[in-house]
């Protein structure tokens, strides 16, 4: 099984070994990869044993982030998510959120960023019902894909292009 799966290969796959290991969630759009991506998924991971990246589909980023998102396609979001060593797994999800995914699952630990509000966590409730708990990781500050695209478009506009 390769690291880029479907929610039932995955489920089979975790299921086999799941009382040995801890398994960690996270989810998130990941359109234009950055270290605060990276330092983010790295922390993630070290909460348990397996980490299980939730990737927003083409469809469901447009819903969220607008027209204009994803700039890169679902398919190499996942490529490349997938060649980063500390994510074993990548799910695509098309809802809002990945409550769907974390009800199927049932992970040891739920991680998100530190800028959503507990409360706005969505499938916290899920995970803590099951004996799980959610992880609330600093990010970096300064670094997202939304500033990296201002930055471009600062950029392109000063060379009058």
């Amino acid at each position: 099984m390769g690291k880029v799966v479907s929610l039932r290969k995955l489920k089979a796959g975790l299921s086999s070994g799941r009382k040995k290991k801890k398994v960690v969630f996270t989810n998130g759009c990941f359109d234009i990869l950055h270290a605060g991506h990276v330092r983010y998924l790295k922390k993630a991971r070290s909460l348990g044993d397996v980490l299980v990246v939730g990737l927003n589909s083409d469809s469901s980023v447009r819903a969220i982030k607008g027209e204009t998102r994803p700039i890169v396609p679902e398919k190499e979001r996942s490529e490349v998510l997938a060649a980063l060593e500390c994510v074993d797994y990548v799910v695509l999800f098309n809802g809002p959120t990945p409550l769907k995914l974390i009800e199927a699952l049932k992970p040891d630990v739920l991680a998100k960023g530190a800028d959503w509000a507990a409360k706005d966590i969505a499938g916290a409730d899920v995970v803590k019902k099951s004996g799980g708990r959610v992880a609330r990781i600093t990010l970096v500050k300064g670094r997202s894909t939304t500033n990296i695209i201002r930055r471009i478009l600062e950029l392109h506009k000063e060379r009058g292009q």
